[in-house]
């Protein structure tokens, strides 16, 4: 404060206690605080003076020396017991020089001279007035600095280290979050909560930036509880600097945010924590369909919801710590191996028991009654195990069940996966090497007992010359590049045979063959050059082939049929039969499948369905053939239901067309 406006301005904020024996000195001065001092305390001797010290709150003291009862500096010595900030200035119109150093002792702040001179009294009143305001703002900011750590402790993770990493304070919050008490951490190195997991990038990369280069350091990171489990912070590091730019500590500053961290990543990490861990995964039964029925808003709030019902009703066997939402509908628990299955099959009936407690029970939000159910994948062990999990729901999916312990289903997809990469090596030699062939097997005239067709069937010659069905490879060869090529060899074969023999010849095609555009024209070349015969050429289409696009199967069979190509739909009665598919297929020929051929002698099942197939077929116009006749019996019955013809080993195997002539 350097103006007279400033000074009187603040001095107006003060209370003064003013004590002087001499009335008329008394009266005279005081009229003059009046002007500076919000209010002037009078005290008329020592005694007075300091029991209106104890009484009335004083932000500054002006006091004689000489008085009766108490002097001036036995006054302030008393004030003094019990104040030592509060200025004080001595009033004194002699020569007290033997009082000087007392007062200096007991820390008063200046002195004035009887009468008031009011230059020297203004340059010793801005002096104190200054302090008093710093030391105001001072207290002001600690008033706020107590507040602000209080906030900061109650909310915050906060540690300070030395220039060593060592721990040399920390706020409960520390202690709450990470399990160990503030003796178990200071004088401790931070490592003790560093996740083993995280990369020493991460802290050499910190300490370059607080260290070297003396910055603020900010980042999220992985730390790790005192019992093992792992937790999530943002953190906030700074170098403490002294006024010659040294570092003298560091302080941290830590938010929890483990909540908000992907659920997936944070249920990676605690599986990844665990020596031998259980995991029981789940997925909401048709998810696919909530998706589609609600809004993402409202599928948001009822798997938020399912996750607090989930949680709520855990098994209480296993002592689960929280179920994580992963998304998607699913959700996963986890714990040690050992901490649950004391007792395995009192855990799995206790699992069951909570997954049907779920299918009974409803989560209510807001308009919307959702019935929960969930499929279960368990898995435990020391490997794969998560992988184990995760594959054990694609099998629930895939079979329509809902329960599965899913132990080593990944190694077991390894070995198909290993054995698939064999196969499709095999396939590639095969191919390559001209040894992908036809067989052809003779389908015969149930009136007439006579060979009218045959059925083109692919074969493979591995390496040790074995004649392999498609059962050994054509699955595997739809997931590489070479079942085109295969398409298109037994192409050409079957067509090459049409030209040696005045019977038809059945061709196997699949959706796959007839969405493939390369395809689709290999065929229609194929039946442009053999436009005289195309009349002999049957296309069997399997009737539960996945169809992608259903408008250019049907294209492609209204275009065939224009070239006189008949239609036939193989393994007609099994699976997914419809009679409606009929409709749009408009078949010349059924095959019905053979699983219920061979029963039909024993099966009355089989036999009612058989009838009923032929019933349609007879009224539809459409011809009938029978696969896997093995014997006389099977044949007889079937000649007996009207069926056109029979395909199997009770008339010939599959073989070389030319074997086929031979043998005929």
């Amino acid at each position: 404060m350097c103006n007279l406006d400033e000074i009187i301005e603040y001095s107006k904020t003060l209370n003064l206690l003013y004590v002087e024996d001499n009335i008329e000195a008394r009266e005279t001065t005081s009229i003059v605080f009046e002007e500076f001092f919000k209010s002037v305390v009078l005290g008329v001797n020592g005694e007075d003076g300091l029991e209106k010290f104890k009484t009335n709150s004083i932000d500054l003291v002006i006091t004689d020396i000489n008085m009766p009862r108490l002097n001036g500096l036995d006054m302030i010595r008393k004030i003094r017991e019990t104040n030592t900030d509060v200025p004080i200035l001595i009033l004194s119109a002699y020569n007290e020089s033997d009082f000087f150093i007392d007062s200096i002792k007991l820390s008063v702040e200046g002195y004035l001279l009887k009468p008031i001179d009011m230059e020297q009294f203004l340059g010793v009143i801005a002096k104190v007035v200054e302090k008093l305001a710093l030391k105001k703002e001072v207290e002001k900011h600690i008033h706020f600095l107590h507040q602000y750590q209080e906030a900061t402790d109650r909310s915050t993770i906060v540690s300070k280290s030395d220039l060593d990493g060592i721990i040399t304070y920390v706020n409960d919050e520390f202690c709450k979050i990470s399990g160990y008490s503030r003796d178990e951490l200071i004088g401790k190195s931070h490592n003790i909560t560093r996740h083993p997991d995280n990369s020493p990038l991460i802290y050499e990369n910190l300490w370059d930036t607080i260290k070297n280069k003396k910055k603020i350091y900010k980042g999220v990171i992985r730390n790790i509880t005192k019992n093992g489990k792992s937790y999530y912070v943002k953190m906030t590091i700074k170098p403490i600097l002294d006024i010659n730019n040294n570092i003298v500590e560091y302080i941290a500053i830590r938010d929890d945010i483990t909540q908000i961290m992907n659920q997936k990543k944070q249920f990676g990490d605690a599986v990844e924590a665990l020596d031998e861990p259980l995991i029981v995964y789940m997925r909401l039964e048709e998810f696919d369909i909530l998706e589609e029925f609600y809004d993402d808003s409202t599928v948001e709030m009822i798997q938020d919801e399912i996750a607090n019902y989930l949680e709520n009703n855990m098994p209480k066997t296993c002592n689960f710590d929280r179920v994580y939402r992963l998304g998607a509908g699913e959700y996963a628990m986890v714990n040690e191996t050992n901490k649950c299955l004391k007792n395995t099959e009192v855990f799995i009936r206790e699992l069951k028991a909570y997954q049907e407690k779920i299918r009974e029970d409803v989560v209510y939000i807001s308009d919307v009654d959702y019935d929960m159910a969930v499929i279960i994948s368990l898995a435990y062990g020391k490997e794969m195990v998560l992988e184990d999990a995760k594959l054990g729901i694609k099998k629930l999916l895939k079979n329509r069940q809902d329960f599965i312990i899913a132990n080593g289903l990944t190694m077991k997809e390894q070995n198909m996966a290993q054995k698939n990469m064999e196969t499709l090596s095999m396939i590639k030699s095969a191919v390559n090497n001209y040894r992908i062939i036809s067989y052809f097997q003779p389908i015969i005239n149930n009136k007439t007992q006579k060979v009218e067709k045959y059925e083109s069937l692919v074969r493979l010659i591995d390496e040790e010359d074995k004649v392999l069905s498609p059962f050994f490879f054509l699955e595997t060869a739809k997931k590489g590049k070479y079942y085109s090529q295969i398409t298109d060899i037994v192409l050409g074969n079957s067509f090459s045979v049409l030209g040696k023999t005045d019977k038809d010849i059945t061709i196997n095609l699949s959706a796959l063959d007839i969405e493939k555009k390369a395809t689709r024209e290999k065929i229609f070349s194929l039946l442009r050059r053999n436009r005289r015969n195309t009349n002999r050429i049957v296309f069997e289409l399997l009737e539960d082939e996945a169809v992608k696009d259903f408008k250019v199967i049907s294209n492609f069979i209204d275009e065939v049929k224009e070239m006189d190509v008949k239609i036939a739909i193989d393994d007609f009665g099994s699976g997914y039969s419809n009679f409606e598919r009929l409709m749009d297929y408009r078949p010349d020929i059924l095959k019905i499948d053979g699983s219920l051929i061979k029963n039909i002698e024993t099966n009355s099942y089989s036999l009612s369905v058989v009838k009923t197939i032929i019933a349609f077929a007879k009224e539809q116009n459409i011809k009938t053939v029978a696969e896997f006749v093995e014997n006389r019996v099977i044949y007889e019955i079937l000649s007996d239901l009207g069926v056109d013809y029979s395909q199997g080993y009770y008339f010939g195997k599959p073989m070389m067309f030319e074997d086929n002539k031979k043998e005929k």
